[in-house]
């Protein structure tokens, strides 16, 4: 029997995240084959009167690509991927895998070679010209890396995806506003105080209508106004490595030290290009039903009562003038259970221990929302 909840999953994505609209062109990309919703989603998408592409791909062969890439060969890879880019009205992105180390002995200098090619199809022509949603899909895979069993977190899955993002994104408009006036943040918590302003950087919010699951509104950094320490508290996953006990050390914005479980590889990553050791994003994560990492930065960058403070390209939307072939979402989660933490905006206590304090802002927290 087919699970009717992806059904509402797929009339989300089609109706509310990407809002498809007659005569449009969508592309739906899936690694790791998920036919269930892969149909619903072409199903769906012909009944709103849209003309479904559909590109499938494997981590597995992914991963073979990528073990023999040559720059030739990605460069014209690059290409094809963005001639059938460029003709696209909307995409939604579909992740799943069953091993998230999979490309963990690619060589870097290949996996950069992905990054300066194929990558930039996505940054370049998918997130500033498309209607766009990316989102991951349950498995086993999945399931363990959050403790939980598959069935326990099917259902865990499901309530995040299918949750009122509406209710969400009218709750989110104060916070807007709010940084949007705000000059100065301030960052503090075990291992952490970090000084920036977000001044004149617009902030957004995210509702569902760019990841599922969402909930987050960010912004970015003034360039080079960066300047304390950060310790990241959540394991996160880059380049088929996770990475643990992560922790920055910033000089007028730039990372000038970086420590980590592999201080070594870390350092490799911040040395990609110029703008690696630049941050390009930061954001306060907000969903009510996602409290824990689970090593799935699409779920962990929303964890309630967390931010994320992401090394590498900016948004063109909160744009600070930062490029880079990489951006990396570090979490690190102020709730008390993970060790606590204050965001000040212009000296003004706003969140504490994960909390809205601002009575403008008390919709935030996670009893009014659900």
């Amino acid at each position: 029997m087919k699970d009717p909840r992806i059904g509402t999953l797929a009339k989300n994505l089609i109706n509310y995240s990407v809002k498809l609209q007659k005569g449009e062109k969508i592309l739906i990309e899936n690694f790791g084959l998920q036919r269930e919703l892969v149909n619903a989603l072409v199903n769906e998408a012909y009944a709103a009167g849209g003309y479904p592409f559909v590109l499938l791909k494997d981590h597995q062969v992914d991963r073979a690509l990528l073990m023999g890439a040559k720059e030739e060969q990605y460069k014209m890879m690059g290409e094809f991927e963005a001639n059938v880019m460029k003709q696209m009205d909307a995409y939604i992105g579909l992740r799943a895998g069953d091993n998230i180390n999979e490309q963990s002995d690619v060589p870097s200098e290949k996996m950069a070679i992905h990054g300066q090619t194929v990558g930039k199809v996505h940054r370049n022509i998918r997130v500033p010209k498309t209607k766009w949603v990316v989102l991951r899909y349950p498995t086993n895979s999945m399931a363990q890396l959050a403790k939980m069993s598959t069935e326990a977190f099917e259902d865990f899955y499901f309530e995040v995806c299918n949750l009122d993002y509406g209710k969400m994104s009218a709750a989110m408009d104060n916070l807007v506003d709010l940084m949007d006036k705000t000059d100065k943040v301030r960052l503090t918590g075990p291992g952490t105080d970090l000084t920036f302003s977000i001044k004149d950087i617009k902030a957004i919010k995210c509702a569902g209508e760019l990841n599922i699951p969402d909930g987050e509104v960010y912004t970015a950094p003034v360039k080079d106004s960066i300047n304390g320490v950060i310790s990241y508290n959540t394991p996160s996953p880059y380049q088929g490595f996770t990475f643990e006990n992560v922790k920055l050390t910033f000089k007028d914005g730039k990372i000038v030290e970086a420590v980590a479980n592999d201080t070594a590889r870390i350092n490799k990553i911040f040395d990609t290009d110029e703008g690696a050791r630049y941050v390009g994003e930061f954001a306060i994560g907000v969903n009510p039903y996602i409290l824990h990492p689970m090593q799935d930065i699409l779920f962990d960058e929303k964890i309630d009562g967390s931010f994320h403070f992401t090394p590498g390209q900016c948004y063109d939307d909160a744009f600070n003038g930062n490029h880079s072939d990489i951006h990396w979402d570090l979490v690190n989660i102020q709730r008390p259970e993970y060790g606590g933490g204050e965001i000040h905006f212009d000296d003004v206590l706003i969140r504490k221990d994960g909390r809205f304090v601002l009575p403008e802002l008390e919709n935030l927290n996670p009893e009014n929302l659900k």
